[in-house]
């Protein structure tokens, strides 16, 4: 079977590392894929075509200028239908769209994943409503949490069309990682990765950092991502004036050895799906300290893979990451517990094998009778 994901990507997040993860294990089991990334005028964001050509695997750009490019239609028309694939795989709501009024009426099966929707303004807001109106029309959706799968059935998505799908990775590049942050610092180091975006919070770890210095002087914080609050968290770091315990690294192309670095890892995230990021700290044997929101307290088990905390909650999270940092046999019990999570539930390979089966079944309610 051949796969083509098409993307407008806005770095190196959640979805690109499905798609690689994926593409990865496809190609193991003798299956190829393909990516097409949008090259935005504005904002090409052009990482994970990059990354998939250097991993060997078939990458292509799709020029596209602005609101909706008739030019961009017809690159992945032509994509879809000449590089012999045999079902698109969407993800985010300009894939949607695009792929839909690319290859509607067209026999090419094509689905989707909802990895989720941040309602932060009102543009997004419109943005989101429409995709799932849009979503109505795919031969299968697939949903990463219950929340989005709620979400499209309120928007008219038929249930009988939706799969859920656990996010999953490739365990194998952190195993046995040289940790890149150290650089002879021995404090300890509580690391949060993601989006610097409203709906991850990146602003309420912070406020939790100030309040863990005051008891616990001798440790480390890192954010390692980048993102439209860039600005803000950096003038908010001087004024709660933390700046020499406390590092915005930004976009890092040594994620393995960063997780090998941290002893604690933190997500406070307002809004989340299932987050790539903490599947692959887990995979590194890290505690976690993380809001109770979305999916997260599927993965982070309060009590026996790390300690689940209110959103939004400065104090519960500060005294979270203390809990950890003054019990180092707890940090290790958590660690082991979050490796073996992973490996039994959270594999590439689960969630390849997961994945096949929805392309089988979009490929059939498109084209009945075929068997790929």
């Amino acid at each position: 079977m051949k796969v083509l994901h098409i993307i407008s990507s806005g770095g190196m997040y959640g979805a690109e590392a499905v798609i690689l993860n994926m593409s990865r294990t496809l190609r193991e089991a003798g299956d190829s894929s393909a990516v097409g990334a949008f090259s935005n005028s504005l904002n090409p964001n052009l990482q994970l075509y990059e990354a998939a050509l250097k991993e060997g695997l078939e990458s292509h750009q799709i020029p596209c200028t602005g609101q909706l490019d008739r030019s961009a239609l017809a690159a992945i028309r032509e994509l879809a239908t000449q590089s012999g694939v045999d079902v698109v795989h969407a993800h985010g709501y300009k894939a949607d769209l695009y792929v839909y009024l690319a290859l509607r009426g067209r026999g090419v099966p094509f689905l989707s994943t909802c990895h989720t929707w941040y309602d932060n303004n009102f543009l997004v807001t419109l943005y989101g409503k429409l995709d799932r109106i849009v979503l109505r029309n795919f031969a299968r959706v697939v949903a990463v949490s219950d929340e989005v799968k709620q979400r499209l059935l309120k928007a008219g998505v038929r249930e009988e069309k939706i799969r859920m799908v656990r996010n999953g990775i490739d365990l194998r590049p952190f195993d046995g990682a040289t940790p890149s942050l150290r650089n002879g610092d021995s404090r300890l180091i509580v690391g949060l990765i993601g989006r610097l975006a409203w709906e991850k919070g990146v602003d309420i770890f912070l406020q939790a950092a100030v309040r863990v210095l005051a008891e616990f002087s001798d440790v480390r914080f890192v954010v390692v991502g980048e993102g439209p609050d860039g600005e803000k968290l950096e003038r908010l770091l001087d004024e709660l004036g933390v700046r020499s315990s406390v590092s915005l690294l930004g976009r890092r192309e040594d994620m393995p050895s960063v997780y090998a670095s941290l002893d604690i890892m933190v997500s406070s995230s307002r809004q989340e799906g299932l987050p790539m990021a903490m599947l692959e700290g887990m995979a590194s044997s890290l505690p976690l300290v993380a809001s109770a929101v979305g999916e997260i307290p599927t993965v982070v088990q309060d009590g026996v893979t790390g300690l689940l905390v209110p959103a939004g909650d400065v104090e519960r999270l500060a005294a979270g990451i203390l809990d950890l940092l003054r019990d180092k046999p707890k940090r290790q019990r958590f660690g082991a517990a979050a490796r073996k999570l992973i490996e039994d539930e959270y594999s590439a390979r689960r969630m390849t094998a997961d994945y096949l089966r929805v392309y089988s079944e979009a490929i059939a309610a498109v084209k009945p009778g075929s068997a790929k």
